[in-house]
C-alpha cells in the first residue's frame, strides 16, 4: 500500500501567509500567535514540502529599514539553505495597505497607480534574490464598488499599462519571469475585475508579451462564481496557459473560505488531481489554504500534512481509475468513434463538406442511446469510498 508521504519532488508548496495565517477574520481577532518566516520554512522542510512561497511583505514588512531588510532576508536565506526548501513564486501585497483601497494598478490616482508599480519591481528583485521563476498577480483591490467613477475600459487600460511595464522590467533585468494572473470575482471589491478564468485568458491576449503571461485559478475563487473549477483548469491547460494552481476547498457560494484541500468536495478534487496528472502538468502544487480559525499551531501543521496527504491519496485513486476495466470499459462505449464521420469533420474540405451534407444520420436511434453515464459516476464514488 502507497505510504502517502510527501517528499520534494512531488511539488508541494505553501504560502507563508497560509500556514503562517493566524486565524484573523472580519468579526474577531488572531487565535494564533504569529510565527516567524524562517520557523516556517523548517517546519514545512519537516513535512516533506517542496517550497515556500510569499508576498514581499510576509517576509520584509512594509516600514523595515534597510537594515531591517537585510537581517530577515539574512535569516530566511539560511533557513531555505539549511532545509533545501525552494521559492519558486513570489508576488505582491498590493490589497492590504489603505493606500490600495480603491485599486492598484487600476486605481484612478496616477500617483498610486506609480506607486503599485515601484512596489512590485522592488518585490519582484526580492523574488528573484530567492530564486522565484513565477509571479503571481492576484487584482484584491483591482476593482469596484461604484462604478459611476471609473469607465471600466480606463480601469483594463491601466492594468494592461502596468503588466506590460513589469513584463519589460522582467526581460531588461534577466529575472525571466513568467506571470501569471489569479481570477477572483469579488471579495474584498464588491465586484474584481479578471473575474474568472475566461476573463483573463482574453485579457491576456491583449498584452504586448501574451507569452509570459498565464494563469494562477484557484479552487475557491472559480467556485465562488458558481462555476466547475475542473473545467477552468482544463481550459488553462487546453491554452497552454497553466503557470501555477492554488488548492484548497470551498463551499459554494460563500466567501472565500480557503479550506484545507478535499475538505468537502471530494469528487471535485479528485477530478482536478486526475487532470494534473494525465495532463502531466509539471508545475507547483500549491496550497493557497489556512488551518480553521478554531486550531492552535499543532492544527496548522496538521492541515498542512492533510492538504499534501489528500492529493497523494487522490493521486494513487487517479491511478486506480485509469487501470480499473470496467471503469475504462464504460469510458469507451461512451466515446463512440466513426473512422469516416471523424475524418470528414477534423478539417474543412469543400469535398468533406459536401459529403458530410450528404450523409443520412438516424436521428431517433441517437437521441434514444443512453451512454451510460449513472454507472460510470456510481463506479467513480464507489472507488473514492474505497469499495473498489
Amino acid at each position: 500500500m502507497p505510504d502517502y508521504i510527501p517528499k520534494p519532488e512531488h511539488k508541494f508548496t505553501f504560502g507563508l501567509w497560509t500556514v503562517g495565517n493566524v486565524g484573523r477574520d472580519p468579526f474577531g481577532h488572531p487565535t494564533r500567535e504569529p510565527l516567524a518566516p524562517e520557523y516556517i520554512v523548517y517546519k514545512l522542510a519537516e513535512l516533506g514540502a517542496w517550497g515556500v512561497n510569499l508576498h514581499d511583505n510576509d517576509l520584509i514588512p512594509i516600514n523595515a529599514t534597510v537594515a531591517e531588510r537585510k537581517k530577515i532576508l539574512s535569516r530566511f536565506k539560511k533557513a531555505l539553505s539549511d532545509s533545501g526548501l525552494v521559492v519558486p513564486m513570489a508576488t505582491t501585497n498590493l490589497f492590504g495597505d489603505p493606500v490600495f483601497k480603491d485599486g492598484a494598478f487600476t486605481n484612478a490616482n496616477a500617483k498610486i497607480r506609480a506607486y503599485a508599480i515601484h512596489k512590485t519591481m522592488h518585490a519582484m528583485d526580492l523574488g528573484a534574490e530567492l530564486g522565484a521563476k513565477i509571479y503571481v498577480f492576484w487584482g484584491g483591490r483591482e476593482g469596484a464598488e461604484v462604478d459611476a467613477g471609473m469607465n471600466t475600459l480606463d480601469a483594463l487600460a491601466y492594468y494592461r499599462e502596468a503588466l506590460n511595464f513589469l513584463a519589460e522590467y522582467s526581460e531588461s533585468q534577466g529575472y525571466g519571469y513568467r506571470f501569471a494572473l489569479e481570477p477572483k470575482p469579488n471579495e474584498p471589491r464588491g465586484d474584481i475585475y479578471l473575474p474568472v478564468v475566461g476573463a483573463a485568458l482574453g485579457f491576456i491576449a491583449t498584452l504586448d508579451k501574451p507569452h509570459l503571461f498565464g494563469l494562477n485559478p484557484e479552487v475557491a475563487h472559480e467556485m465562488m462564481a458558481g462555476l466547475n473549477f475542473v473545467h477552468a483548469v482544463a481550459q488553462a491547460i487546453d491554452a497552454g496557459k497553466l503557470f501555477h494552481i492554488d488548492l484548497n476547498d470551498q463551499k459554494m457560494g460563500r466567501f472565500d473560505q480557503d479550506l484545507r484541500f478535499g475538505a468537502e468536495n471530494l469528487k471535485l478534487a479528485f477530478l482536478l488531481v486526475k487532470l494534473l496528472e494525465d495532463s502531466k502538468y509539471d508545475g507547483p502544487r500549491h496550497f493557497d489554504a489556512h488551518a480553521l480559525r478554531t486550531e492552535d499551531e499543532a492544527g496548522v501543521w496538521e492541515f498542512a500534512r492533510g492538504c499534501m496527504r489528500t492529493y497523494l491519496i487522490l493521486r494513487e485513486k487517479a491511478r486506480q481509475f485509469n487501470q480499473d476495466k470496467e471503469i475504462q470499459a464504460l469510458i469507451k462505449a461512451y466515446k463512440v468513434q466513426d473512422a469516416e464521420l471523424s475524418k470528414l469533420t477534423k478539417k474543412f474540405s469543400k469535398k468533406n463538406a459536401e459529403a458530410l451534407k450528404a450523409k443520412k444520420f438516424n436521428r431517433v436511434a441517437l437521441g434514444e442511446r443512453g451512454p451510460g453515464l449513472e454507472k460510470l459516476d456510481q463506479l467513480t464514488v464507489e472507488l473514492l469510498l474505497g469499495e473498489r
